[in-house]
Formats: C-alpha cells, sequence, structure tokens
C-alpha cells in the first residue's frame, strides 16, 4: 500500500490549479542531475497527456548520461536559448518548481520567476523550502522529488494516464538519487513504486546501463586522474576529498556528467565515512557530499553552501575561488566530524 503522505488539501489545491491553467512552464534548479531532470520530464509527459501546453525550462545544460531520456530534446537550455526562456516563463499561467528550494538555486532564471505572475508550485523534497510560491510541497524524509511526482499524480487518483515516458523519467530520477537504490532508500514503499513503474514498462536494466554504466574514454580518464593525483584522506576525522580546476576538467573535454559517482569512490575506503567533491565552474564552486550512517551532508549543504538533499547525498554551491571553497572545508571539517564523533559516544 502507498500511503497518502501528501496534505489532502494541498492535492486538491494543486488539482484545482490543473483544471485551472493550461499554459504551464516546468523549472528545475542549475547543474541539473537525474532528480531534476527526471521529475521535470516525469511531470512534463503527465501534463501532455492531460491536454496541457507543457514546456521544461532548465537554467543550464542538461548531463550527458541522461541524453536518453524522452523529452530531453524538447527541454528549453537557458544557457542556449536564453530568449526563448525567458518568453516561456513571462507567457506561463502556472509554474512548477521542482527539486530545488529557493530561488537562486535555478541561479539567472530566478528574477523571471520571482516577478512571473503565474499561479506557482513547488515540489521538493529539501530542508528548508524559502515562501517564494503559492503552494509548497515539501517532503524532506522522501528519497527523491521524482518520487513526490509519482506519489502527488498516485494521490491525485491519475495513475492510469501515466505514460511509459513520464515512468521512465521517475524512474530514473529515483535511482539515480539513490545511488541506484543504496542510500536513502530503506523504505518499502519506495519497492511499490517502482513495481507501478515497472507496470508502466519501464526498464530497469536498460536504464541502469545509459544512466550509470555507460562510459566515455575522457571521462574514465578524468576520473582516474581525480582519484590519483587529487583526492585527499583525513583518516583522522575519516573523511575523504577530491577536487579538480576548471582546467583539468578541460583537459579531458569534461562534459555534464562526467564526475557522476566520484564523490562516491572515497567511501569504499575502510574507515572513511564522509567523502566530498568539490569541482571549479564558470561562476561558483560546485560542492558534492555523501556520507555513511548518521553522519548529515544534508545539513552541511543546506547551513553553509545554500544547497541541501539526503543525510547522506546532498549538494551545494559556493561563491568564491576553488582555494577559498577547499579553505571553507577544511575550516568544517573538524568540526562536522568530532560533532559526529560525540554523537557516536551518546
Amino acid at each position: 500500500m502507498i500511503t497518502p503522505i501528501i496534505d489532502e488539501s494541498k492535492i486538491h489545491e494543486l488539482t484545482n490549479a490543473l483544471l485551472r491553467y493550461n499554459n504551464i512552464v516546468i523549472t528545475c534548479h542549475v547543474a541539473p542531475d537525474g532528480d531534476a531532470i527526471g521529475s521535470s520530464l516525469g511531470l512534463y509527459h503527465f501534463l501532455r497527456r492531460m491536454g496541457k501546453v507543457a514546456t521544461v525550462v532548465v537554467p543550464d545544460m542538461i548531463p550527458r548520461n541522461l541524453h536518453f531520456l524522452p523529452g530531453v530534446k524538447q527541454t528549453i537550455i537557458y544557457t542556449q536559448q536564453s530568449e526563448l526562456a525567458i518568453k516561456a516563463i513571462e507567457n506561463a499561467d502556472l509554474l512548477f518548481c521542482l527539486d530545488y528550494n529557493a530561488l537562486h538555486r535555478i541561479d539567472k532564471l530566478s528574477p523571471y520567476v520571482a516577478h512571473s505572475e503565474a499561479y506557482k508550485i513547488l515540489i521538493d523534497h529539501h530542508l528548508y523550502p524559502e515562501p517564494f510560491t503559492h503552494l509548497t510541497i515539501s517532503h524532506p524524509e522522501i528519497s527523491s522529488t521524482c518520487e513526490l511526482i509519482f506519489r502527488v499524480i498516485w494521490q491525485m487518483g491519475r495513475y492510469r494516464m501515466l505514460s511509459r515516458a513520464a515512468a521512465e523519467s521517475i524512474y530514473t530520477g529515483m535511482m539515480t538519487d539513490t545511488g541506484n537504490f543504496t542510500y536513502n532508500s530503506n523504505q518499502p514503499e519506495i519497492y511499490e513504486i517502482i513495481a507501478k513503474l515497472v507496470m508502466k514498462g519501464v526498464d530497469k536494466d536498460r536504464i541502469y546501463t545509459l544512466a550509470c554504466n555507460t562510459q566515455t574514454a575522457n571521462k574514465l580518464l578524468l576520473n582516474s586522474y581525480a582519484i590519483c593525483h587529487k583526492m585527499e584522506l583525513f583518516p583522522e576525522h575519516g573523511a575523504a576529498l577530491i577536487y579538480l580546476t576548471h582546467e583539468e576538467m578541460s583537459r579531458y573535454n569534461f562534459q555534464k556528467g562526467d564526475c557522476d559517482g566520484l564523490v562516491n569512490v572515497p567511501l569504499s575506503i575502510k574507515g572513511i565515512h564522509f567523502s566530498t567533491f568539490i569541482r571549479e565552474d564558470k561562476e561558483f564552486v560546485k560542492f558534492s557530499f555523501r556520507s555513511q550512517g548518521d553522519f548529515a551532508v544534508n545539513t552541511i549543504a543546506a547551513e553553509h553552501f545554500g544547497g541541501g538533499g539526503h543525510l547522506n547525498a546532498a549538494g551545494g554551491e559556493f561563491y568564491g575561488t576553488l582555494d577559498e571553497a577547499i579553505a571553507k572545508y577544511r575550516e568544517l571539517l573538524p568540526i562536522y566530524c568530532n560533532n559526529n564523533k560525540e554523537k557516536d559516544k551518546e
């Protein structure tokens, strides 16, 4: 049984919005990952089946490993089609804000969403959602925004309208945001939802191969270089750090998604329970955190890097130089690791 965790009054309000509005734009966060793209495309295909005019607008490039998802080619990317993206948002009468909890998380799209007169709905699983939408459906205890999208559709009684394309998108986001169901995935209902998605024709093996197990030579060389030359271990804290400069990534013809999974590698080392990957982007420094056990990396991401995520998997951004970002990490490392040690003693 799939528990109706979303307040029925919110489901009612969302249903009324879908009945009232027809021109709908879906947005997600900058540097979109599998959950951001999966939830956006899952909702996109569902709305299209309802007969709505739906458009997905993303702040920047979609990772190469997600290009197989149906609907990617129809997505408007702001960094490539800024005028089209702005026009779509300005003309929308309903705006969905998926997989982000604050306007700054959509980068240069934020002023257009903020000033839009459209009815706004947030569906997200990150901590501390800011009050910038008319309706907020926020459940940080849920594994992914994709799972929330499925639950919304399920509670609306519209599961029969879920297409294979929508199901594939939702499953992809659930899978990638839990590390192929290796963390934040102990709730039995997750697997009930997977069963419902498979019933729609989802090929789990194919999606795993395309999203997680299809590599390029440059990606393998970059990851090998990062592990061999840019990994630091802090055994006294049970922590590891990998960082890459923009120049180093360019050396291997870096594409979005080429470093996905790199942050998980140090956790296979005995004694390491907290791993961080830092990479230099054009306008900010990207942080990715992973942990094991009760070490809450989403707290670090939310309190210091304007991000969030799960207990064991989170991310955020730092606006400064790479050296400053690394210095910030080193400053926080003993604080959070020592706090975690104290909790273990209790």
